[in-house]
């Protein structure tokens, strides 16, 4: 279904753009590929959700979580269906013990600051298909992931709603393992793609 729903919006960007070099097809191909499986992925969580009665906290931990994703990038699973189980387990997992268990405040601060600590040494982790090669891009990019993480890291201690506050902890948690070499490593997926692409193109 995937490759067909794509296969047929590449022809007609191709017939409509015949000046389209094979690179910027592969970039428009590979941004349809992750809209196609971020639009399948969130129907069949949200789906689940609903039925299970928590699509509401689930909804808020995704939007907290996409809020430090977006400029800190991450792990893409190499396969689909490998990306919609892990999602599906470990925001399901997150959320429920945002939901469930009152972390301490020195709890909440001691991961805090890790996760800081580590957004500023990982962040931004590209992959192999999307290389972010240009340094000012991504020393802005870990700038703001890292003042998003303090952000959120003030915002678990003064935030009183036990959900919220863990959702904000939860989600740089998530957040920290999805750019950690170890995790990349775990799922057979090459970390500092930008440094190959460079070495490769003879950019260096």
């Amino acid at each position: 279904m995937r490759g067909k729903i794509i296969g047929k919006c590449m022809k007609i960007i191709k017939e409509s753009n015949l000046n389209y070099s094979e690179e910027k097809l592969e970039e428009i191909q590979y941004g349809l590929e992750a809209i196609y499986i971020l639009i399948t992925k969130t129907i069949i969580i949200f789906g689940i959700a609903f039925l299970l009665g928590v699509a509401k906290p689930l909804f808020i931990f995704l939007l907290i979580y996409n809020i430090i994703r977006m400029p800190s990038f991450g792990l893409h699973a190499s396969k689909s269906w490998i990306c919609l189980v892990s999602s599906f387990v470990i925001f399901m997992v997150s959320m429920y013990l945002s939901l469930t268990v009152n972390f301490s405040l020195y709890i909440r601060i001691a991961i805090g600051i890790y996760c800081i600590i580590r957004v500023y040494q990982n962040a931004p982790a590209d992959t192999h298909k999307r290389p972010i090669i240009n340094q000012k891009r991504r020393d802005t990019y870990k700038f703001i992931s890292t003042i998003i993480s303090i952000v959120f890291v003030f915002l678990t201690i003064f935030i009183q709603d036990m959900f919220l506050r863990n959702a904000f902890i939860g989600a740089l948690c998530v957040q920290t393992a999805m750019i950690s070499p170890l995790v990349y490593k775990l799922f057979n997926v090459p970390y500092d793609n930008y440094k190959a692409y460079i070495i490769n193109n003879g950019l260096n």
